[in-house]
């Protein structure tokens, strides 16, 4: 039987009464398989992984930790938030590595999404590896991958394409040394929420807008420069603020901005000024394999663009993606 199969029999986990039933399974499941040996989590502090932490922890306690790894594509203040909740405020064995320069350093240069995917989802075993060894007898990898990242990531029928490499699952290295525990691959993102709140996880945490494993480095199209991240980050901070202070960030599933490895012509203190285009794309979904556009009000646009174009250094545009799911991708890259 193929793991990596959801089978057709399994009902879709729509009530806590479900999904109770369901982390009493992956309970059993995960002390079945780790046994009394200590597994390694990356703890992005996004809803896969926190829904990830909190079953292991009800699942095998301290044999847990938690490792927090700030890859440089991170979204402005995110890690301090991480460490914050997870070490500050819910005691979580956590440890923190700042590995800017090492991802930024690999990835220079590099403009295929799939080679840069695949780039840091190959670093993040690297980093996960060196901390193993640090911490020894580390013998599992604790990962928040779901559904959709295998269906993506793989050909679902003869004579059509891959949609892309998720880093967790299309950019693991062939030698991989840990035996990887993953208990909610099989959930899409709306079953993995419901699990999360049966968990007792904060409500704020689990309905937290979704951020890709690799980062600002899929929304930093083309070669990443640490110019055009720095643009990125204070961009895509503002739209956060703005979507905030008008309510549409508890209306829209997921929100961002994507700058492209294009200038244009503009002009600031009445001179020739090149900067980038900052694309806004805002969907809405439940599982995530179709997404529709969310319709974000001229007063509230004009705003965002006022505010990025005047205080983001290098940015000369605001442009808005008016694609639904299919035919683009959530994410550009």
């Amino acid at each position: 039987m193929d793991t990596n199969v959801r089978p057709e029999s399994m009902a879709r986990i729509t009530t806590k009464e479900l999904a109770d039933a369901f982390i009493e399974e992956q309970i059993a499941a995960v002390r079945e398989q780790v046994g009394d040996k200590k597994v390694l989590l990356a703890l992005s502090g996004g809803v896969d992984s926190s829904v990830v932490a909190a079953l292991l922890v009800k699942a095998i306690g301290k044999q847990l930790v938690c490792v927090h790894v700030n890859h440089g594509l991170m979204r402005k203040d995110e890690s301090e938030n991480v460490i914050k909740i997870f070490k500050d405020e819910l005691d979580a064995n956590l440890i923190y590595v700042d590995a800017t320069d090492r991802f930024l350093d690999l990835l220079a240069g590099v403009s295929d999404p799939e080679k840069k995917r695949k780039i840091i989802g190959a670093e993040f075993i690297n980093v996960f590896a060196d901390e193993a060894r640090a911490l020894e007898d580390i013998s599992f990898l604790a990962q928040g991958t779901i559904y959709p990242d295998i269906l993506e990531s793989f050909k679902q029928a003869e004579g059509k394409k891959a949609v892309k490499s998720h880093h967790n699952v299309g950019g693991l290295p062939e030698d991989l040394q840990f035996e990887l525990v993953e208990p909610i691959k099989l959930l899409f993102k709306d079953e993995v929420r419901v699990v999360g709140e049966a968990l007792g996880l904060p409500h704020a945490m689990v309905y937290r807008q979704p951020f890709p494993g690799p980062g600002l480095g899929v929304r930093c199209l083309g070669a990443i420069t640490r110019d055009r991240l720095h643009a990125l980050r204070e961009a895509d901070a503002i739209l956060r603020d703005e979507f905030d202070k008008c309510g549409l960030a508890e209306k829209v599933w997921q929100y961002f901005v994507v700058v492209p490895d294009i200038k244009s012509v503009g002009v600031k203190d009445e001179s020739r000024y090149e900067g980038w285009p900052a694309i806004i794309r805002a969907v809405n979904t439940t599982d995530a394999m179709s997404a529709t556009i969310e319709e974000i009000p001229y007063s509230v646009l004009h705003k965002i663009t006022d505010r990025i174009t005047h205080e983001v250094e290098g940015i000369n545009r605001v442009l808005l993606d008016l694609t639904p799911k299919p035919i683009g991708t959530i994410e550009w890259e």
